[in-house]
Order: structure tokens, then C-alpha cells, then sequence
């Protein structure tokens, strides 16, 4: 349940305002990613965060292409994930990102709230994370290789647009909500485990992703028009794609 909040739908991100991933290796060409207006790019390391450069960027990357703009690079090799928000190809082949963050693939996936000293009224994306929670972007995502196989075997993601004022719990490091008494941001909600999703006529990729839902619940990662989960962004993947397999209205039908 979404507690008391107001009720609404949940829908799927998936074609629009959601994270593509782009797997590399040693192999990958190298890039230089410029700043972009960040406050600490320059002295992050100090921190306790770090963002490795030069970056492992395919040819055929592309971020998401509307306002938030996120990108991952994942090097399942060298163990290493690459996270930015607001990333930007210009047309001389150049780039810049907003964020920037490199973290272990064997790590516990949580920040460190003491390597970000951002304070009250500042955004932790000045920091280098690039979700408003300051969690990885990667953490929760709907992958199309899961939906495939029919299992999804850890916690989802989802944005709200219920989330509290100044209030956070981890794994969130920080808050973007705006809602008195709202939901904090990093709290995990959870589909009721006996509700029998057989009544909802649901798609074979909705009810794996419900079924999720009931068994490890979803993270509140940001804020959003409504409740929202996050399905892998496609954008850069010509040999992938949600159609005949997912769409962003099919979970719309259970009422939180």
C-alpha cells in the first residue's frame, strides 16, 4: 500500500524519463566528460566520492532523451558502474554532465551519507548523484533482460508524488520532496503479498514486475507526477525493445 498518501495508479517508465544502460568493457573508446555547472566536480575525491574519468562511452550512447537525461555504463569486467544525470553528446562528439559518480559493482549499493556535505536547500546532484535521493541510478531498474526471462529477483524502484519535506531514511541520503507528512524518500512500500493479482488480467511482463512488488517491495528514489516505477530506457539499443512485451499503462489497473 502507498500508505495514506492520495491514491493513484502506478505506471511504468519506460519510454521516457528513465535510465538507459550501456554495457563496456576494456574495449570501450575513453571520453572526457566535461562539468556541467556542478558545484564540487573538482574536488568530489575529497569527499569520499569520485567520479573516473576518462569515461567508457560507446559509440551508439544515448542518454534519455528528455529533461533528466540519465546514463549508466556498467563494466561487469572491471566490476564498476558509471552514473550521470543532465548528460549531454553535443554535436562535435564532445560531453558534459551535470553529475558524475563511479562506484563498485560489489559494494552494498548504498551512498555514504558523510561523503556528500550538501546542505539545507541545496541539491544533493551538486554532489554527484544522480537520482534526488542519493542513491545509484541503477538501483531498482526494470531491466529487459528480466521481463524476458519472467523474474526479477531484488527491490524496484519508483518516484512518488506524495514525498515529505525534509524528510529521508536510508538508503536515501538526501530529499527532494516537498509534501508535509508525506512519504520520506528511501522508504520501501510493498504490494500486498495476498492480493491475487489473477484478478487484474494482467500482461505475463506486469505480473513479474507485480509479483516483484509483493516480494521485495520498491524504494522511493524521487518525485514524479504520480507513482511511477522504472523500466530500462532502450533508447541507444536498436536489438531491444518494450513492444509486445511492456507498456507504460499495464500496472495502471491495480489501485494502490
Amino acid at each position: 500500500m502507498l500508505g495514506k498518501e492520495p491514491k493513484s495508479p502506478i505506471w511504468l517508465n519506460i519510454s521516457k524519463w528513465t535510465i538507459p544502460v550501456y554495457e563496456v568493457d576494456a574495449s570501450t573508446p575513453r571520453r572526457q566528460v566535461a562539468p556541467f555547472e556542478m558545484k564540487h566536480w573538482n574536488d568530489r575525491g575529497g569527499h569520499g566520492s569520485c567520479f573516473e574519468q576518462p569515461v567508457p562511452i560507446p559509440d551508439h550512447a544515448a542518454p534519455g532523451p528528455l529533461g533528466d537525461a540519465h546514463m549508466a555504463l556498467v563494466d561487469y569486467q572491471a566490476r564498476k558502474a558509471w552514473d550521470m544525470f543532465l548528460v549531454h553528446r553535443h554535436d562535435d562528439g564532445s560531453w558534459d554532465s551535470f553529475t558524475g559518480m563511479t562506484y563498485s559493482l560489489d559494494g552494498d549499493g548504498v551512498f555514504n551519507r558523510r561523503d556528500f556535505p550538501v546542505k539545507d536547500g541545496e541539491s544533493i546532484h551538486l554532489y554527484g548523484p544522480g537520482r534526488a535521493a542519493g542513491v545509484p541510478i541503477i538501483g531498482g531498474l526494470i531491466m529487459h533482460h528480466e521481463i524476458v526471462a519472467g523474474v526479477i529477483e531484488h527491490k524496484l524502484a519508483f518516484a512518488s508524488r506524495w514525498n515529505a519535506y525534509k524528510e529521508f531514511v536510508h538508503p536515501a541520503t538526501w530529499t527532494d520532496g516537498f509534501v508535509d507528512s508525506g512519504l520520506p524518500e528511501g522508504c520501501i512500500v510493498q504490494l500486498d503479498p495476498g492480493l491475487d493479482l489473477g484478478r487484474y488480467n494482467l500482461s505475463p511482463a506486469a505480473e513479474t514486475i507485480a509479483r516483484a512488488m509483493q516480494r521485495y517491495g520498491a524504494v522511493n528514489v524521487d518525485v514524479a507526477l504520480g507513482n511511477v516505477l522504472y523500466g530500462e530506457g532502450l533508447y541507444g539499443h536498436p536489438d531491444k525493445s518494450w513492444d509486445g512485451l511492456l507498456t507504460g499503462n499495464d500496472l495502471r489497473c491495480i489501485d494502490p
